[in-house]
């Protein structure tokens, strides 16, 4: 009979001790669920805070640009019109004014080739182009003073369609571009030697007024 009443005792410790092992289980099971869910709660706010600051982040670097942009386009503005200087005559399209912002190119003896050293003047005058959409230019074709009127007339017309063709190459539409020739009638330098006649070979470019 004691032996029988010690398995009984035996077999209930063994049942209370299961029945808690599970009881402690389950408590810890719903302890971590709700500690797993705050944390992934924690982790998609941080995200969310995340790309909300590179969002704003990237809105105020274009802002910056932007005013930049605009800030630079104004001086440049300001820095042409004080640039132009009205020419007596007028244009083929308008009133024409100088600037010095837009170089000349020259050529060599009796050609109408644009020079390799001349290419980088013309690709800096179509940046400056490209950067006043709205500028209209008029390109003069000028020659020595050897050769005929007739002949310098053609010659210099050829140095001005020239120069408007590489500009055309360079992205800048050919309607706001104008050519006219002088010729040899205008020279820059009135000497009378080779130094004075290769400053004369050249296709200068104004502004035509709208």
């Amino acid at each position: 009979m004691a032996k029988k009443s010690l398995t009984i005792f035996i077999l209930m410790l063994c049942l209370g001790l299961f029945v808690t092992g599970c009881a402690k289980k389950k408590v810890v099971v719903d302890r971590d669920r709700p500690s797993a869910q705050r944390s992934e709660e924690a982790s998609r706010l941080e995200a969310e805070r995340a790309a909300k600051e590179a969002r704003e982040a990237q809105e105020a670097k274009e802002k910056e640009a932007r005013i930049k942009e605009e800030e630079a386009r104004l001086a440049q503005k300001a820095e042409l019109e004080k640039s132009l200087v009205a020419k007596k005559e007028r244009g083929m399209e308008g009133e024409v004014f100088e600037t010095k912002l837009l170089k000349d190119i020259h050529f060599d003896y009796d050609l109408y080739d644009i020079r390799r050293v001349d290419e980088e003047i013309l690709r800096e005058n179509a940046a400056f182009l490209k950067k006043n959409p709205q500028m209209k230019i008029q390109i003069e074709g000028h020659c020595d003073e050897r050769g005929t009127s007739e002949y310098n007339l053609a010659l210099g017309e050829r140095r001005a369609n020239s120069t408007k063709r590489y500009l055309v190459s360079l992205g800048i539409a050919s309607d706001r571009i104008s050519t006219i020739s002088f010729g040899k009638e205008r020279p820059l330098d009135p000497g009378h030697n080779e130094e004075a006649w290769a400053q004369n070979r050249r296709a200068h470019i104004v502004v035509l007024s709208k």
